[in-house]
């Protein structure tokens, strides 16, 4: 995993983040993400954040799962183990619906949980790098995102002058690793105290 140097500032007002996202944003700076306790409406737009493809993947493990019954139901009822229930065809498809549409539902369900989980990086005992534990309770840290451009006094200054409180310039990486909070972890030689 790569380590990235990331200017970081804790606002503590929702009023005082919003104008400062327009700001770091129109001045160039790219701004890695900003960290909240609670969802902010209208957020992902200020950062200038795509809408997800989390409704397609769903929509393709629907498909998915509606195939595998109509496939598995046809083959045992119809092919392999014929049975004759009350004069009914071997391929009685209104009789499969109900279990078609579980599987539907099924497989679009889990399969839209999983990739959910694998976009934001969520799984039993992987960790992340926190730039703010309080970022969890009471305040919003916006990261910036240090590129071989970036000033970083100039970056403070700026985002001091937008509102910002404890700015700081902090290292993290930025994937995930395995590991556990309520452990020191031994990272790159150096111990990573619990959070």
């Amino acid at each position: 995993m790569a380590i990235k140097k990331f200017i970081t500032g804790n606002f503590y007002d929702e009023a005082v983040l919003f104008p400062a996202v327009k700001k770091v944003r129109r001045a160039g700076y790219k701004v890695q993400d900003v960290y909240t306790p609670f969802p902010i409406h209208g957020l992902d737009k200020e950062l200038g954040m795509k809408d997800t493809d989390l409704h397609i993947a769903g929509f393709i493990y629907g498909i998915t799962g509606t195939t595998t019954a109509i496939s598995f139901i046809g083959w045992a009822l119809a092919r392999d183990w014929q049975i004759n229930f009350g004069g009914k065809p071997f391929f009685s498809l209104p009789a499969w619906i109900p279990i078609m549409f579980e599987l539907t539902v099924l497989f679009s369900a889990v399969g839209m949980v999983l990739t959910f989980c694998w976009l934001c990086q969520l799984a039993p005992f992987v960790k992340k790098d926190h730039f703010n534990p309080r970022s969890t309770d009471d305040t919003f840290v916006m990261a910036i995102e240090c590129t071989d451009k970036t000033n970083e006094e100039e970056a403070v200054a700026f985002l001091k002058n937008a509102g910002a409180q404890d700015v700081q310039v902090q290292s993290r990486e930025t994937g995930w690793w395995f590991g556990r909070y309520d452990r020191e972890t031994v990272r790159f030689g150096r111990k990573v105290p619990a959070v």
